[in-house]
């Protein structure tokens, strides 16, 4: 990699990182496994670099980190720890709806990890479902239940919350 590649990955990595982060955090629901998971997408990512920096390198990091995140259900699928309560994640959130954001945050956590990822994948990234299947190496039919699966579940965590249309 040349001196101009090394450059635009540094560039790249310093203004898109707090993005990536905040996927990798609602992906794992904690800061360490957050960075963990973005830093072994980028060492995944850097040797391609050359190759994908004319094309959408950030929807191919993003894709690196979906697999990847998958990847670590399988391996640790028995032994995953389930946090309790909350946390501060380090994640900071400025908007005016911080209450609404960390009763979602923590019923998210209560997901089981596939369903808040299809979820994340679904309205945080707003992918289609075709694209979300096809991320995660399923079928699109999978993805539906998934979701409903989740969002049945959040309804029920949160039972007082009103839909975002009506809340103005």
């Amino acid at each position: 990699m040349d001196e101009d590649e090394r450059a635009r990955l540094a560039e790249f990595v310093a203004s898109r990182a707090p993005a990536l982060m905040r996927v990798a955090y609602l992906l794992t629901g904690d800061l360490g496994d957050a960075e963990d998971l973005l830093q072994s997408a980028l060492a995944k990512t850097i040797p391609r670099w050359g190759s994908i920096r004319h094309s959408d390198p950030e929807g191919y990091l993003r894709a690196v980190m979906y697999r990847e995140q998958v990847s670590w259900w399988r391996r640790l699928r028995r032994r995953r720890e389930v946090p309790i309560g909350t946390s501060d994640s380090g994640v900071r959130d400025s908007s005016a709806d911080a209450d609404l954001r960390l009763a979602l945050r923590a019923a998210l956590w209560q997901l089981p990890p596939r369903q808040r990822t299809v979820v994340v994948l679904r309205y945080y990234e707003d992918l289609p479902e075709a694209r979300v299947a096809y991320l995660l190496g399923c079928s699109v039919g999978t993805v539906r239940s998934r979701t409903h699966r989740a969002i049945t579940r959040l309804r029920q965590l949160l039972p007082n919350m009103e839909p975002l249309e009506l809340r103005r």
